[in-house]
């Protein structure tokens, strides 16, 4: 029963009920209190105890990754960022496919070992991992054209257990085709290099698709150079050379690697190139136009955060580029006998001497 305090002059208590009229002197019995006392404390406490349940919890995040230097460390990096210590909170469980033909074993290999999420560095390998599993999330660190490589549904709603990010965007190989003609002013004829079977096929017709029109307004006869199984670049550039190819435009391709081994051929042909990413210019390339890989591999960690957090894959939009960087190459420039316009230079991001 509950009571209100009267005036403090009479000093009595008067009932608040008409059960308490008949006994005055009724108290809620203590066992009672006691009981009611224990249960607002649980149900206090009932989120706190949750949040330190999740905060005990190890996460296992499996990643599967190309023979590519930085990119552990830059998942792991970003995973710190967001408090996902190795040792503490989290067990990396990483595959690494030297070939794709890999993929597939791999990708079944990390699904046995039922992660939490998986993080797949390539829309390639993204693939491969979705093959393996419709339940698991699956975060792409990078991808080629998710839509078209039908990864997602769209890119604000990716429906799925498949998000994350794609870095293909209408303008990329158009804008290196035009770089590639500011460095090469007088070259007509451009070999591309391109990926059009082995898992390639949906970014490589969005890149050449991409590349006609600016060739036409440009005046460039552009000589297909494909790809079409690992160990095909050298016969294939020899082939272009037979077409008296002045210039390269590598399209994002998952055969052109490891790119110490492409830049060595092509530069070996002494052919100005310009490449989709800047690993290819760290070994020796002349310029790449793209998005930092480096950046998505570590922002890839925040959207790992959300799906650990309870938000589902399916929910989260799929993630474009907003700034790319120009690579240049002075030392590869000056081999080739290159002199890289003063407009390009102070439009670079990074010059490698």
């Amino acid at each position: 029963m509950d009571y209100e305090l009267t005036p403090r002059k009479t000093g009595i208590r008067q009932p608040t009920s008409p059960n308490q009229a008949k006994y005055p002197n009724q108290r809620v019995p203590k066992a009672r209190i006691g009981l009611a006392l224990v249960l607002g404390i649980a149900i206090f406490f009932l989120p706190v105890a949750a949040e330190a349940q999740q905060a005990g919890k190890i996460w296992r995040v499996g990643v599967l990754m190309p023979e590519r230097a930085g990119v552990m460390e830059a998942i792991t990096e970003g995973l710190r960022d967001h408090e996902y210590v190795e040792g503490r909170n989290l067990i990396l469980i990483s595959r690494r496919a030297a070939r794709l033909d890999q993929a597939p074993s791999l990708a079944a290999e990390l699904v046995r070992l039922n992660p939490d999420v998986l993080v797949a560095v390539t829309g390639n390998l993204a693939l491969a991992l979705r093959a393996a599993t419709k339940t698991i999330p699956i975060v792409m660190a990078t991808s080629g054209d998710a839509v078209g490589q039908g990864l997602v549904a769209s890119l604000a709603r990716p429906g799925g257990n498949v998000t994350g990010f794609t870095v293909i965007s209408p303008e990329l190989a158009a804008k290196r085709l035009q770089i590639l003609k500011e460095v090469a002013p007088k070259s007509t004829r451009i070999g591309v290099l391109g990926c059009p079977q082995n898992g390639g096929g949906a970014v490589h017709a969005r890149q050449w698709s991409e590349v006609q029109p600016v060739a036409q307004k440009l005046g460039l006869d552009l000589v297909p150079t494909f790809i079409r199984r690992p160990g095909d670049l050298s016969g294939a550039l020899e082939n272009a050379m037979t077409q008296k190819i002045q210039a390269v435009l590598a399209f994002d391709c998952n055969l052109l690697t490891p790119p110490d081994l492409v830049t060595t051929v092509v530069n070996a042909a002494r052919l100005p190139a310009v490449y989709h990413a800047s690993r290819f210019v760290e070994a020796g390339g002349l310029m790449s136009y793209g998005a930092d890989g480096v950046d998505f591999y570590r922002r890839s960690a925040a959207v790992v955060d959300k799906i650990l957090k309870g938000a589902r894959p399916a929910d989260i939009p799929v993630e474009q580029p907003t700034k790319f960087e120009l690579v240049i190459n002075l030392k590869t420039a000056k081999t080739l006998n290159l002199r890289i316009p003063q407009s390009l230079l102070l439009r670079a991001d990074r010059l490698i001497e």
